[in-house]
């Protein structure tokens, strides 16, 4: 067991406080070291132009073009048995290359192997979407447009799914303000009372390291609602903080052993 560390309030400040600080690349090993690997690296390099290829942590990572992104996951499903799309989504590297970097986990559960593609588009270039060979990627495409402003082209409904529809910028983009721009700290203000009433209500507060249970003047206030600006520091009763499991989760029933049933067929 390793040792504890305290947190000393970890909650209040960021771990990293670049934003463009990159995490060393753990070790890289060749591909021909992996029977399964090569098979399925000669099988893309029939068809495709590989740019880079190399296993790390026990996956191959496999670099192509943007424009064989479609193709190449059809081959890898229909031809190498990679029949799940687990993870989708794209990397910022703007400020360094002024490119986005796609990036699609594969997973065999036949051959219980895992490949990473990878391929690097400009800021405005748009990638082609792969939710025809894949349903998983339905939503990962509009998170992926909602949060870096990737535009992805044929897919059935290329909007933002987290973000209001009126939204100004990407807030995972590297160069977005950690606590958001003047739209954000006056978003729902302006919406629902109007511009005139920022004086009157104040802005946002959007630090989710700062909750203060006694705060009248923000959006972040724990319990009951009272009028703007009124001092509850002192009388007002405390409310714990009451956890679902602690009384077992609703419609969850117990595991029990003995009604387990073992899967044989993995593709299930």
């Amino acid at each position: 067991m390793r040792a504890y560390t305290p947190k000393d309030n970890v909650q209040a400040k960021s771990y990293y406080t670049d934003r463009f600080w990159v995490a060393p690349q753990v070790a890289k090993s060749q591909v021909s070291d992996d029977a399964v690997f090569t098979a399925d690296l000669a099988a893309i390099k029939a068809k495709f132009d590989v740019l880079d290829a190399y296993v790390q942590v026990e996956q191959m990572v496999v670099v192509i073009n943007a424009a064989d992104n479609y193709a190449v996951l059809e081959l890898l499903k229909n031809e190498c048995e990679y029949t799940q799309l687990s993870e989708m989504s794209a990397i910022d590297w703007l400020a360094t290359e002024g490119k986005f970097e796609i990036f699609y986990q594969m997973l065999s559960m036949t051959k219980r192997k895992r490949v990473r593609i990878k391929c690097k588009i400009d800021e405005n270039e748009a990638i082609q979407s792969v939710e025809k060979l894949f349903r998983s990627a339905d939503w990962s495409e509009r998170e992926m447009y909602d949060m870096f402003g990737v535009v992805v082209n044929n897919h059935p409904f290329m909007k933002r799914i987290l973000m209001p529809d009126d939204w100004e910028g990407f807030p995972l983009r590297k160069t977005y303000p950690l606590q958001g721009d003047e739209f954000a700290a006056w978003y729902e203000v302006d919406k629902i009372f109007g511009k005139e009433a920022r004086e009157i209500i104040g802005p946002e507060n959007r630090d989710p390291a700062r909750i203060d249970r006694y705060d009248t003047q923000r959006f972040s206030r724990l319990g009951h609602e009272v009028p703007f600006g009124t001092d509850i520091s002192q009388g007002e009763p405390d409310t714990p903080l009451v956890y679902q499991e602690q009384e077992g989760v609703f419609m969850v029933e117990k595991f029990d052993a003995e009604k387990s049933v073992v899967i044989s067929d993995r593709q299930r």
